[in-house]
């Protein structure tokens, strides 16, 4: 494999704290569980950057060669689903399926690939019954009235992932003082039915289960008790994480996960985004402004361990690299057609690619596999040598605009040719190219900076005509107003021959929004601001993998 010739794909470990080169317990083989979502309302950034880090893993896996078996699951059964559908009215099911629905909705807006098994709690409660029953078994659970509660006490090894000790636990902290336990810190493996609420029989009485028991149970039925990676977000690691080993162990004292990886926090002027913060983002009200391509490409502008400071600039940045990159690809394709098209003549040799490009391919390629293999370091790949290979594609894309040998034309199409597929396949692993043509993505592109400047196209053409019409008056202080304020708003107009084309670009003034959208500029998003309050700080928290 490609990573074994420069030295081995090498991850952090939650466990060890430190980076390790990647063994799977199977030669070629990868298993991988990550906690997916509670669906009960739109996914927000936290959870965008989560399906997207370990989307980036899961293609870069299989581009090393592995067969990946990618299990993320979904939470349908939770009391966050419960209380909303009390208060819309709504079946919990119901209102659990149709937000997993939206959930895959935006995963696949962000090009994130679909998961081998996409498990559900409520199709899963035998397992999950059988896996408390092993525990109870094996005297590492009790049950009192309906309820059956982790001993944490009985773990030896409990804190081993987080660093918590259990004299450290606080009672009252995360979770109402529940006198029946014979432990503050122990947990919930199943809960007593109360009134109104779905549940399930069980050898305990009607009742549902736990949080932290499902993820036990599906990651043991699709994977068995021993698999390579467990991955989520970096807020998971205590409780969450934490009692997932300790029932794992207790059900089976073998159980092991190769390596825990987890992603860092979306932040909000430097402040965790949550729901019950009140300062959070959904994906769609980002997508509605942006296009999707680009917040993928923000969202892994930084490493995926490390926090991540939503900001306007930045989605503006993004925005623009997408363009620059599409707009060079589209560029190329239009160069290069007409050559195509004829082809090489009858016994013309097709020359080797010049020297610049075979130093531009190893260097990109080098990089990629280097960076990418050293703990997905894509910061690097994003403003790195493919920047490099880019403007290679430019100023070669000059170069065959000028009269030249036949030889040396045909070596340059090759060259842009092969320089082109290296740029794609760097692309597709990161997941920023489209099922959609390069001139549709560019066209989307355009529709969205339209959007966010508050113009419709109608007016923008209106403008640019009003502009050639001032330069014909030579009333040039009115035509450089109009592209001035046009660039301010992230339009910016180019004079090439005698027509006037328009792109997207980053805007000279901050924006902020206007009537046609959402402020998202602002700390706290409107629907945030309405849902204010609803929930608690002391609710579990998922900024990279569960609902918050």
């Amino acid at each position: 494999m490609a990573e074994e010739e420069l030295g081995g794909f090498r991850i952090y470990n939650s466990m060890t704290q430190q980076k390790e080169i990647f063994k799977t317990k199977t030669p070629g083989k990868v298993s991988m569980y990550v906690c997916g979502v509670t669906a009960y309302d739109f996914s927000h950034l936290g959870h965008a950057r989560a399906a997207v880090s370990f989307d980036i893993l899961y293609r870069y896996l299989k581009h090393l060669g592995y067969e990946v078996t990618y299990v993320r699951n979904f939470t349908d059964v939770d009391d966050k689903i419960i209380k909303r559908a009390n208060e819309t009215g709504e079946d919990p099911f119901m209102l659990s399926n149709r937000f997993c629905d939206e959930y895959n909705i935006d995963m696949s807006d962000l090009q994130c690939e679909t998961p081998s098994k996409e498990p559900r709690v409520s199709q899963h409660l035998e397992e999950i019954k059988d896996m408390i029953t092993q525990i109870i078994n094996n005297g590492y659970a009790y049950e009192v009235e309906g309820d059956v509660f982790y001993a944490v006490d009985k773990c030896p090894n409990y804190g081993m992932l987080s660093g918590q000790k259990l004299e450290h636990n606080r009672a009252g902290e995360r979770v109402a003082v529940d006198s029946r336990k014979r432990h503050p810190a122990d947990f919930a493996l199943w809960k007593a039915a109360k009134p109104g609420e779905p549940s399930w029989n069980s050898p305990w009485g009607p009742g549902r289960p736990g949080w932290h028991i499902e993820c036990s149970a599906m990651s043991a039925c699709y994977l068995t008790h021993k698999f390579d990676i467990h991955g989520g977000g970096i807020d998971l690691i205590f409780p969450h994480h934490e009692n997932e080993i300790a029932q794992s162990w207790a059900a089976d004292n073998e159980s092991h996960v190769g390596y825990w990886m987890h992603n860092g926090h979306v932040t909000n002027n430097n402040e965790k985004m949550s729901k019950s913060l009140g300062n959070f983002f959904t994906i769609r009200q980002i997508t509605e402004r942006y296009h999707p391509l680009a917040l993928r490409h923000f969202l892994i502008s930084a490493h995926y361990r490390s926090p991540l400071n939503y900001s306007i600039s930045q989605l503006e940045n993004s925005s623009d690299a997408i363009y620059y990159i599409f707009q060079t690809l589209q560029d190329c394709k239009d160069a290069l057609s007409p050559f195509l098209q004829e082809g090489p003549e009858k016994n013309e040799k097709v020359p080797q690619i010049n020297e610049a490009a075979k130093e531009c391919i190893k260097k990109l390629s080098v990089e990629f596999q280097t960076k990418m293999s050293d703990d997905l370091q894509t910061p690097v790949i994003l403003t790195g040598a493919i920047q490099e290979a880019l403007k290679f594609v430019n100023s070669s894309l000059k170069m065959l605009k000028k009269k030249m040998q036949k030889r040396a034309q045909l070596q340059l199409i090759q060259s842009l040719q092969e320089v082109e597929k290296e740029v794609a396949k760097v692309l597709d692993v990161l997941g920023l190219l489209s099922s959609k043509s390069y001139v549709e993505v560019l066209q989307q592109l355009k529709e969205k900076a339209l959007k966010r400047a508050g113009l419709a196209e109608g007016e923008l053409l209106h403008l640019i005509e009003e502009r050639t019409q001032a330069r014909v008056n030579k009333d040039f202080l009115r035509s450089d107003k109009i592209r001035t304020d046009l660039t301010a708003k992230g339009i910016a107009l180019m004079d090439v021959g005698n027509e006037i084309i328009w792109r997207p670009c980053i805007p000279s003034e901050p924006v902020v929004g206007d009537q046609r959208g959402p402020v998202v500029e602002e700390k706290q998003s409107i629907s945030a601001v309405n849902k204010k309050g609803e929930e608690t700080p002391g609710d579990r928290e998922g900024n990279g993998s569960r609902t918050t």
